[in-house]
């Protein structure tokens, strides 16, 4: 067990043990940068000030893995960042959340085996 923003220290760990590479590895997280009811697949990319992302990258050696972002919207202001990610949503937010989670789940057997092109047009194709 680690915490949230050393989770490249179990991450690594188990790439290590089960013998995969980042690019089939899937990260689900937290995104401040699209709206509460959103999910996307990417691969790939930056940490965005994100602790558990940086630390991932870090102990990985590189940003190649696979990301599920789950929007969680911005506070508007950099300054309450941590005081909001640390909060629980409002009502409204959670179930906005829990729709996306479940559009996720939609398409995580196309996902994990492999199919993220499919995946992906799926997801990102969803209604709202």
């Amino acid at each position: 067990m680690t915490f949230m923003n050393l989770s490249g220290q179990a991450v690594a760990a188990l790439a290590k043990f089960y013998k995969i590479t980042p690019e089939q590895i899937l990260v689900v997280h937290d995104e401040l940068d699209l709206p509460p009811g959103t999910a996307r697949f990417k691969q790939g990319g930056g940490h965005g000030g994100h602790n558990g992302l940086k630390d991932i990258i870090a102990k990985l050696g590189g940003p190649n893995f696979w990301r599920l972002r789950l929007g969680i919207g911005h506070p508007g202001d950099r300054s309450e960042v941590v005081n909001f990610v640390l909060k629980k949503p409002r009502a409204e937010e959670q179930t906005q959340i829990d729709e996306a989670i479940a559009k996720a789940l939609q398409v995580m057997d196309q996902a994990l085996s492999g199919d993220m092109a499919n995946a992906m047009k799926a997801l990102h194709t969803a209604a709202k």
